[in-house]
Parts: C-alpha cells; structure tokens; sequence
C-alpha cells in the first residue's frame, strides 16, 4: 500500500479514544485510509463495514441499540475486550450518530473508525450528537509529492529543496510529471491509469459520483441539473472572485438560492473559497472571495481554462494542503496578490517568472508591510534569470 502523507497522524490517532473520521470528497482515499488503519491493530477483535452495502446499513437500523449491539456480535465482535468497529461512508445512514454516541458512552474499550464523504453532512451532525468525542480528519486529493509516490518515483532530491529557489536538474526531472499532475489531477485512481482516455474517463466518474451521489445524499435531487451548470461557470473562473448576482442571471436561479448552492459544493469539498487578506477581521468577511477547484483534472474538463489558471489552481491547493491561512490581497485600483501565506508571505504565480515579476510583488508586499515574498513559476525564463521557486517545490 502506497503511503499517504496523512498516514501517520491518522495512526497516531488509534490510540484515542475519540472517534477517528475521515472525511472528503468520494475517490480521494478514505476507504484505502480506513483499511490501512484496520491494519495497524494488533489484534483480531475488529470489524470493517461497507455502508454502500445495503445488509451493512440494515444493522444500524434496528429499533434498538441492543439489536444493534446483537447484529455487531454476530459479525465478531467481542464486546468485554478491546474491539474496533471501522464504517465506511456513514451519511449513507442518517441515525448512525445517536447509535455511536451510545456504543461510545457505554463501552469505554470500543474504539470507532469511519469514514463520510460531506463535511455538509459530518460537521453539522456531528457537532450537534458526538461534541468532545469525535476528530475529524480531512482528506483530499493527492499532492505532487504523492503524486511522485504513486508513479513510483524517488522524491529524496525533490524533497531536500521544498518551498526553496529554482534548482534546474530538479526541474528538467520532474518537470513533465509535473504537467501530467496539472492536467490530469490527484485522484489516486487516476494516477494509477496507464492513458490519457482511462484518466479523462475516470475523472469524469468522479465528477458523475460526486453529482448523483453525494449532492443526492445532502440536498434536492432535482437541482442536479442546476449543479452542475454551476460547477462548469465556477470553474471557468477559477482564480476569480465570485460574483453571486452574475452567476444567478446566467442560471437564471434566485441569487440566494446560488450562494447556498456554492456552499454546499464547498462543504462537500467540490470548491475551495479563499477570503481576501485585511487586518480587519470585519473588513474581510464583507469583501468576496476567490473561488477554486478541489482538483486540476477536474478543473480541466469542466471549462476551458488557461493554463495559467490551471497553474494557480494547483499552487493554491499545494499552499492550502500545508496546513496554513492562504488569502489573496487585492486594492481597489485593481493592483493584487496572488496569495498571502500564513498571513506573512506575499506570493505571486507566473508561468514564466521574470525579474520585474519579483521587482512588482516586493513593492506590493512592502505596500501591506510584509517582507516575505515567494515568485512561484512553472518553467525559467529563456535569459537563465533563476531566482523563482518551481511550482513543483511546494509542498
């Protein structure tokens, strides 16, 4: 099994009582994760169930939770000793919540692995029934590192010089690896595929598995349609700030009912929103924000884009897997930052990075008092100029 890069944190997390969850968008890993985890116990007194399955959802939907307790013990599991109890896609069963609380509270030595595909449906249900026993892990596609891995690729060079200036052996390496990450994306599935018909045609599995199932699950069936119509506008302006009155006129779809769809597709990991940066807190959530894709595959065939916006798309995800607020600055006169990392360092993205590019982004980042800046580009300039970080370096 090739190693996620979440791994290890999640095996940290089996020793905790609390309820190990693992959420994101459907195809990202979570069932590779779960099962890697049931692995990792030492002992046998443990049990793994498919909620897709329908004889798996029929036993937490007993009257009761001894009923439920009997139909666990039938598939092994000893209640008086230490056990496991690992549940894949757990939104597919609405009243699983109270029934874990319950086994929580009553059997101190059960320990619960699961899985859901929508923080809509986790984090609201979840915050309600299961406060203080719960953590929830977030998972997402994978990262050019993880990437590298499941190619099969030694990453000890690549890994020496993360988030450090341009190094070109590094470059003239990864560097077309680096554009198969951009066009096809980080869906483990698809980075598995040998062609470029089997990646298109599996992506565009995921993006029908995300539409008829997990929107299916958490809203009106009937606004698929309309879902979909949005996710293609929002991709074409992927790297744009989101004008909601714009979309709504080219859907013709009531304006409210737009902004709660952009939520839900955000809360079900399809988008990523970025708020601008200001040291006023009020400030900044009356200011719009910027909209991306959760993955650059997907991004791909859902609009036509510039390969620019493929590139910033990607660099966001890169930036945002580290663990750190990303924002973007932008005035009034229109003059912007691509992304403020962790509210300290200025960061502009060009596919050819010049040095007026780094002359332009230190004055802007000076403008807002911050002296940390990072030019991320995709390939150097043709006069050798290398004082840039490559855009496979960030991770």
């Amino acid at each position: 099994m090739i190693q996620r890069r979440i791994f290890p944190e999640l095996e940290a997390h089996l020793s905790e009582k609390q309820i190990t969850v693992i959420t994101g968008m459907r195809r990202v890993g979570k069932s590779t994760a779960l099962k890697y985890l049931l692995e990792k116990i030492p002992h046998d007194n443990k049990v793994y169930l498919d909620l897709e399955r329908i004889e798996n959802r029929y036993i937490f939907q007993q009257p009761t939770y001894k009923d439920v307790q009997i139909d666990l013990e039938i598939q092994g599991i000893d209640f008086e000793q230490p056990a496991v109890v690992a549940l894949d896609e757990i939104q597919l069963v609405p009243e699983i919540t109270s029934i874990m609380k319950w086994f929580y509270d009553t059997y101190p030595s059960l320990k619960f692995i699961v899985t859901g595909s929508s923080s809509f449906y986790l984090k609201n249900r979840f915050a309600e029934s299961l406060a203080g026993r719960k953590h929830i892990f977030e998972m997402f596609p994978l990262d050019f590192l993880e990437f590298l891995h499941f190619r099969g690729e030694n990453t000890a060079i690549l890994e020496r010089f993360k988030m450090k200036p341009y190094q070109q052996g590094i470059y003239l390496k990864f560097k077309d690896l680096y554009e198969e990450y951009l066009q096809f994306g980080g869906f483990p599935e698809v980075v598995l595929m040998n062609t470029e018909k089997q990646k298109t045609r599996t992506n565009l599995d995921v993006i029908n598995a995300y539409i008829d199932l997990d929107i299916r699950l958490v809203s009106d069936f009937e606004v698929s349609g309309t879902l979909y119509k949005l996710a293609r506008l929002l991709a074409s302006r992927s790297g744009s700030l989101l004008d909601v009155s714009k979309i709504s006129s080219s859907l013709g779809v009531d304006r409210k009912k737009v902004a709660g769809y952009i939520d839900l597709l955000e809360k079900t990991y399809f988008i990523h929103t970025v708020a601008p940066y200001s040291r006023s807190v009020d400030k900044e959530i009356s200011l719009r924000r910027k909209v991306y894709l959760a993955d650059t595959g997907i991004l791909n065939l859902l609009a036509q884009v510039s390969s620019g916006q493929v590139l910033e798309n990607a660099v966001f995800l890169q930036l945002m897997k580290l663990g750190k607020p990303v924002n973007f600055y932008q005035r009034k006169s229109g003059q912007e930052i691509d992304f403020v990392f962790d509210l300290t360092t200025a960061c502009e993205i060009k596919e050819t990075p010049h040095i007026s590019h780094l002359s332009t982004l230190i004055s802007r980042a000076n403008s807002i008092s911050m002296t940390e800046t990072l030019l991320i580009g995709k390939k150097p300039p043709s006069d050798d100029w290398q004082s840039f970080t490559w855009a496979g370096h960030i991770f």
